[in-house]
C-alpha cells in the first residue's frame, strides 16, 4: 500500500493519553522552556559572550606621561615635559572587527537554539512517555481489576472442591503478576514528573492527565529536508561558522594595516618651551605574520566542513524517516490484524459464562495481551520517531 495513503489513513489513530484539554503538548513545552534553569545558564552565558566581544573592539585606553628633571648643573632651568596620546588601530579595523562579532553573535545564538532543541526534545519525549504510561497504566489497572475477579472466582470454586490447587496457585499469581505491573507503571511515571520537574526548573509539571490526539503526517522526505536545512539550527550553525570564518580573514586582512597614534606633547624649560602634535605609526612586520594564510585555511576547513555534516546529518535523517514510514506502514497493518481479535473483555465474558476453562482463558488471554502491548509499544515508537524528525519545529 502506499505509503502516503498508509500516513493518511493513520493519521487520526494516535490518541496519545496525556495531556489535559486545558494544557497541549505546545504549552507545556513553553512552560519548560520559560523556567528551564540549563537555559536560563545558558542564556546569561550568550549575554556575557557578547559583552566581551564587543568589548574587544574598544580604543586603547589614552595614555599621559611626563618628566621632571631637576638633577645636575641645571644651568638653564628644570626641564618638564609631558605628552598625552592616543593610539588606535587603523580605522577599517573597528568596522571589520564589529561585523566579525556579529557574527560571532550569530553563533552564539545557534549554540543557544542548538540547546534550547536539546532542552525540549528531552522534554517531549519525556511527556511522550508519561503520556503512554498513564495509557498503560489505565488498561493494566483494568487488567488487574480482571485477574483478581478470575482469582476470586477460582478460590470460590477450589472452596467448593470443583478446581484443584494447581488452578488456584495459577490464578493467584496471575493476580499478583498483574499488581506488581500497576505498582511498577506507578513507579515509572513517578520517576518521569520528577525527571520533568527538574527540566522545569524545579516546579511540577500540571495538567497531565486527559488525551489529546497528536497528528503523525509528516509529508515527504524532500519536503521535510528543505524545511530542516531552512529551520533546523545545527544546520544554520554551519552557515553562520562559514559567515564568522569569512569574516576573520577581513579581520586579519585589515590588522594587516599599520597602527597610528596621535597626542599632544609640551616641553620646557625657565623661559623656553616647546609645544605640538605628535603622531606616531606602527609598521606591522612580524605582528601579522601568517595570520592571513590561518584565517583562510580555517575559512577552506568550515566550507568543507559544512558539506560533510550536512552530508552526514541527511543520511541520518532519511534512516530515521525510513525507519518511520516502515514502522507506520507495519503499524496499520498490526492494527487492521489486531481488529479480527477478540477483546480482553469478550474473553472475560466468555469465561464467566464458562465457555473457556481456566488454562484456555489464560492463554488465549497472553496471546491477546501480547499483541495489544506490541501495538502500543509500535505506537510509542511511531510518536518518539517523529519527534526526532520534527525536532526543528520546537
Amino acid at each position: 500500500m502506499n505509503k502516503h495513503i498508509v500516513s493518511a489513513i493513520c493519521g487520526c489513530l494516535f490518541i496519545v493519553n496525556g495531556f489535559s484539554q486545558d494544557k497541549n503538548i505546545e504549552e507545556l513545552l513553553n512552560e519548560i522552556e520559560q523556567n528551564n534553569t540549563e537555559l536560563k545558564g545558558y542564556q546569561s552565558f550568550v549575554e556575557s559572550q557578547q559583552l566581551e566581544n564587543r568589548s574587544n573592539n574598544n580604543l586603547p585606553d589614552p595614555q599621559l606621561s611626563g618628566f621632571y628633571l631637576p638633577f645636575g648643573d641645571n644651568a638653564t632651568g628644570n626641564y618638564t615635559e609631558y605628552q598625552i596620546s592616543q593610539s588606535f588601530e587603523f580605522p577599517t579595523v573597528y568596522a571589520a572587527r564589529g561585523k566579525w562579532n556579529e557574527s560571532k553573535s550569530q553563533q552564539l545564538a545557534s549554540a543557544y537554539a542548538n540547546k534550547r532543541l536539546e532542552v525540549l526534545l528531552k522534554a517531549k519525549n519525556t511527556l511522550l512517555e508519561l503520556a503512554f504510561l498513564q495509557k498503560r497504566k489505565a488498561i493494566e489497572t483494568e487488567r488487574k481489576t480482571q485477574s483478581k475477579q478470575v482469582f476470586d472466582q477460582i478460590q470460590r470454586l477450589f472452596d467448593a472442591e470443583q478446581v484443584g490447587i494447581l488452578d488456584l496457585n495459577k490464578a493467584k499469581i496471575a493476580w499478583i503478576q498483574e499488581q506488581f505491573v500497576v505498582e511498577q507503571i506507578e513507579s515509572d511515571i513517578r520517576i518521569l514528573l520528577s525527571k520533568l520537574k527538574t527540566l522545569n526548573g524545579g516546579n511540577a509539571i500540571d495538567g497531565v492527565t486527559s488525551g489529546i490526539a497528536l497528528p503523525i503526517e509528516v509529508g515527504t522526505v524532500e519536503s521535510l529536508w528543505q524545511e530542516k536545512l531552512a529551520k533546523d539550527p545545527l544546520l544554520q550553525e554551519l552557515k553562520v561558522n562559514e559567515t564568522a570564518s569569512l569574516q576573520n580573514v577581513k579581520l586579519e586582512k585589515n590588522k594587516a594595516l599599520p597602527n597610528v597614534a596621535l597626542g599632544y606633547n609640551y616641553q620646557g624649560v625657565s623661559g623656553s618651551n616647546y609645544s605640538g602634535f605628535y603622531g606616531g605609526l606602527s609598521i606591522p612586520l612580524w605582528s601579522s605574520k601568517n595570520k592571513v594564510k590561518a584565517a583562510e585555511a580555517s575559512y577552506e576547513y568550515q566550507q568543507s566542513n559544512t558539506q560533510v555534516v550536512t552530508t552526514s546529518l541527511y543520511t541520518q535523517f532519511q534512516e530515521t524517516f525510513n525507519r518511520y514510514e516502515l514502522k507506520l506502514e507495519k503499524y496499520y497493518e498490526y492494527q487492521t490484524t489486531m481488529r479480527n481479535l477478540n477483546s480482553e473483555q469478550l474473553l472475560f465474558k466468555a469465561y464467566m459464562l464458562g465457555e473457556y476453562s481456566f488454562m484456555d482463558y489464560y492463554i488465549e488471554l497472553q496471546f491477546y495481551r501480547n499483541a495489544s502491548d506490541k501495538m502500543h509499544q509500535m505506537e510509542k515508537e511511531l510518536q518518539l520517531l517523529q519527534a526526532q524528525l520534527l525536532k526543528h519545529q520546537l
